[in-house]
């Protein structure tokens, strides 16, 4: 079978590790993710969508996307100099425990903290004293993935299905429209209520730009109003 093209909107399924360990920090599986203390019940556990060659992966994994075979595991291994590159020693900083106390936090190794608009995990604690690492989770690891391609998005409506899906996080409620100029996107009722539409639309309109080869993309609101209730005899 030929491989993949740039542009093509695939769904795969793949397991993330930390090389050397097998300490898996993401995943498509419920039970691999139950079983790594990862587990989140607001995600979905299935083959997750993914445009070949859009770059949203470490390049190394990007080009493995594109040069595998729809139904074969791959595996790869990516030194972190072409992952999320060397840890930065400048972005391990120090605090005193009252910069917590303050904000009401407990501070102990481990613990995932936001400072400003930083967020960072704490390394150490003692004398008074708190380190924050800044670093990407993953800097100064070399990392493994293991990776299916499933199924190649062929109609338009799946593929349209799988940009909604892969940019807003979920796809239900979505409805599309298609001519040979516009797609027109209907939007469920959740995005009304959602602060990061905005920036996930323009993500959605940049997607259906290269998936479609149109210019326009036409998003369309409903607001029904809500049946009056019968009255009572």
């Amino acid at each position: 079978m030929a491989n993949l093209k740039k542009g093509d909107i695939v769904r795969m399924n793949y397991d993330a590790c930390i090389l050397g360990s097998d300490i898996v920090f993401d995943t498509t599986f419920a039970d691999k993710a139950k079983e790594a203390g990862i587990f989140n019940e607001k995600y979905s556990y299935a083959p997750m969508p993914y445009i070949v060659g859009s770059g949203r992966f470490f390049k190394a994994l990007d080009d493995a996307i594109a040069a595998a075979e729809v139904g074969v595991e791959t595996t790869i291994e990516v030194p972190c100099q072409q992952a999320a590159g060397e840890k930065d020693p400048k972005l391990i900083e120090t605090f005193t425990v009252k910069d917590f106390y303050k904000q009401e936090i407990r501070p102990y190794p481990g613990l995932e903290v936001k400072l400003g608009d930083r967020t960072g995990v704490i390394t150490t604690v003692g004398a008074g004293r708190v380190k924050v690492d800044f670093n990407n989770k993953l800097a100064g690891k070399d990392l493994k993935y293991t990776f299916t391609v499933t199924e190649v998005m062929e109609s338009d409506e799946d593929k349209a299905m799988a940009i909604a899906q892969m940019d807003f996080g979920s796809n239900e409620g979505f409805k599309f429209e298609f001519s040979e100029n516009k797609v027109s996107i209907y939007t469920p009722d959740i995005v009304k209520f959602n602060q990061n539409w905005m920036m996930t639309k323009f993500r959605i309109v940049n997607d259906m730009r290269e998936a479609f080869a149109v210019d326009t993309i036409e998003f369309i609101e409903v607001w029904e109003k809500a049946p009056a209730a019968e009255k009572k005899e």
